[in-house]
């Protein structure tokens, strides 16, 4: 196996190389890392205590339903070629992930596709059996596309937590959520892009009945098992979100840590799943995820160019103007992001950085690369 196409075996023993052996200019990659380590995100290390999860919601919403842990300190790591160029911080710890869960969310998705459970991304939800939550005139033409994409409108309510209380939303480091929760009047499905965590928790119950089995070890099954991952990662619903699926219950996940749960993760484990992308969906010689299965999640909602199903884009390098434009990225507040660039081959894991500065971080990353 040629270092470009090289894949990690199972446990820790992931191969490492010197920058410049894979076309990296190592101080200019070391800033890049100084830098990450030196714009720490200012959330709380107790994060059942920070604010910016619920607490600015008003009672009831603000309640927290899921798990919670305190989270680690800055960590990440820069791959290429599938080889460990750089890591810093705790790298095996595990840790929430906030909404970098969607995307993992979007990959079962597309594992339902693979295996013929969802037969077309546009057909209604309504068509599909025991998903309840469609039978009204508004959410009756609401299709897996809209939900995926987050321009679903659904309108109700699920494990408690009403959608208008996510409407008005905003994301990003600039966001202003001051108008979030307020009331407004829905368009059609499909008409409007909001980034909603109860549209996006359907999303996980939907999938969760489809399969017929948790997305947790649809995850592992389909995904992690393969790609030789380690078993200390984890994926927590809410106390509220059990099913019944052939008389057992069964925990419907969260797509996040909103309101607690979601996926906790080590970044190694993370740069697994982010490799297995930049390799189009193949392990070495396994196909997991053929290209009509994953090409979904990386094509561009026309109400917005930078989100795909559940996964964020670089369209016109409008994202992060850093970056290329070829990168997606899974995204969690915090900030906590898997970026992946298969047109250079990179695989970037960053825990714990302020938002705000993921855009010169990636820019230092790619000065790094070494042009011809």
């Amino acid at each position: 196996m040629t270092a470009k196409n090289y894949l990690p075996p199972a446990a820790d023993s992931w191969l490492r190389c010197q920058p410049a052996s894979i076309g990296l200019n190592a101080g200019r990659l070391h800033h890049a890392v100084e830098f990450a380590c030196q714009h720490e995100s200012d959330w709380l290390y107790d994060l059942s205590e920070q604010k910016a999860i619920a607490g600015s919601e008003p009672p009831p919403w603000n309640e927290i339903l899921g798990p919670l842990k305190p989270r680690g300190g800055p960590a990440g790591l820069i791959i290429r070629h599938g080889q460990i160029v750089v890591s810093w911080g705790d790298v095996e710890r595990v840790d929430p992930t906030f909404s970098a869960t969607k995307s993992y969310i979007g990959l079962c998705a597309a594992i339902a596709y693979r295996d013929g459970l969802i037969r077309n991304f546009d057909d209604p939800l309504s068509e599909y059996d025991s998903l309840n939550e469609f039978s009204s005139d508004h959410n009756n033409s609401i299709t897996w596309r809209h939900l995926l994409q987050q321009t679903s409108e659904w309108e109700g309510t699920l494990w408690s937590k009403p959608d208008q209380v996510d409407r008005n939303r905003q994301v990003g480091s600039n966001a202003n959520d001051s108008q979030k929760g307020q009331a407004r009047q829905l368009m059609e499905p499909g008409g409007y892009w909001e980034y909603n965590d109860v549209r996006v928790n359907l999303a996980a119950l939907c999938l969760t009945r489809l399969f017929e089995m948790s997305l947790s070890d649809v995850l592992r099954k389909n995904i992690m098992d393969p790609i030789d991952a380690s078993h200390s990662w984890e994926w927590h619903g809410y106390r509220n979100s059990y099913i019944e699926i052939k008389g057992q219950l069964v925990q419907s996940v969260s797509g996040g840590a909103h309101w607690g749960g979601g996926l906790w993760i080590s970044s190694l484990d993370h740069a697994r799943m982010g490799l297995l992308i930049s390799r189009q969906g193949r392990w070495g010689n396994v196909e997991i995820l053929p290209e009509h299965c994953l090409g979904p999640l990386f094509t561009p909602c026309p109400l917005n160019l930078n989100y795909g199903f559940l996964w964020w884009l670089n369209s016109n390098r409008s994202l992060f103007p850093g970056a290329g434009e070829s990168s997606v990225f899974a995204y969690g507040a915090g900030a906590n992001y898997v970026w992946i660039d298969p047109d250079y081959d990179l695989v970037v894991v960053v825990r714990w950085i302020d938002a705000g500065s993921m855009n010169d971080f990636t820019a230092l990353v790619m000065d790094s690369i070494v042009r011809p």
